[in-house]
């Protein structure tokens, strides 16, 4: 079995920064990701500079950024003009990012939870005129601040219907970190219950509640192969005051490593580039890897 790694470090982990991180940083830092062995590196998001500083130079970043052959390189769009600017660019993969709640929706898109697929679907059709894969990320997916516990219906409803306008990978994010093994095995029967396999899923948790590789593990048991990281368990949630961030990188590579998974990550190599990027960010690494690994290094 191989799982692939779907590294968010640079776009979804630095985003949640304080301080803006040099474009230089940036591009050494994703570098290094692909020195180490990771194929799928999401490298920034053409968000408006307003909504998200630390991403404003995403065309600065991209024109000048070292690609490494068999390396995938997506870029997140929120809309339109976000494909325009990555079509510009040479961008070859987006994601597209919706939710499964109406409050969210409307708080991060400032749409309905049906308007989003308004706003959705010309750009999956251009992006796919034009050639490019897209994956669609569906937030909220077991819990919302506002409106609590997610029924498993509700999400599938959302993730067909991105599905269904020709995304190749719906990726299941648990935003606040609440969700628990059950609530994973509830998610993926009900998907599966509606034609959709584990074949067009990836999961993405956050480890609030220390359930980040529990639940992984839960996937991967059900068939996932696709699971998103972020290096050094950068990253967090705006929306629960207690996310330590992203599922860490290292951590998900030394759980498979263990297993027996293959994933071609270079396990200390990657924990070198946390502790390079944690002395950049001026704090230590929360992940539990790189805190054990860091004696050795």
């Amino acid at each position: 079995m191989r799982v692939t790694i779907y590294e968010v470090g640079p776009r979804d982990g630095l985003q949640n920064e304080d301080v803006v991180v040099p474009v230089e940083v940036k591009r050494e830092f994703i570098g290094r990701l692909a020195d180490a062995g990771l194929t799928t590196i999401e490298a920034t998001s053409f968000v408006h500079p307003t909504w998200v500083p630390q991403l404003a130079d995403a065309a600065e970043l991209l024109d000048g950024l070292r690609r490494v052959p068999g390396v995938r390189y997506p870029v997140l769009v929120p809309n339109e003009r976000g494909l325009d600017r990555a079509l510009e660019h040479g961008v070859t993969e987006i994601a597209i990012f919706g939710s499964a709640t109406e409050t969210f929706a409307r708080r991060n898109l400032n749409r309905s939870l049906d308007s989003q697929f308004e706003m959705f679907e010309p750009v999956v059709a251009r992006a796919l005129e034009h050639g490019l894969r897209v994956r669609a990320y569906v937030s909220m997916c077991f819990a919302d601040p506002w409106e609590g516990q997610v029924a498993p219906a509700q999400v599938v409803r959302v993730g067909r219907r991105l599905l269904d306008l020709g995304c190749y990978e719906l990726s299941l994010g648990d935003t606040i970190g609440v969700g628990t093994p059950a609530h994973v095995t509830a998610l993926l029967e009900a998907f599966g219950a509606e034609g959709v396999g584990p074949e067009r899923l990836a999961v993405h948790f956050h480890d609030t509640y220390g359930q980040a590789l529990a639940n992984t593990l839960t996937a991967l048991r059900m068939g996932v192969t696709t699971v998103d990281a972020s290096t050094g368990g950068i990253g967090g949630c705006p929306y629960a005051k207690s996310a330590t961030g992203n599922l860490a990188t290292e951590d998900l590579v030394w759980m498979l490593d263990g297993l027996g998974i293959e994933t071609g990550v270079d396990l200390r190599s990657l924990t070198a580039t946390s502790l390079w990027l944690a002395g950049k960010l001026g704090r230590p690494s929360p992940s539990r890897v790189v805190q054990a690994l860091a004696k050795e290094i």
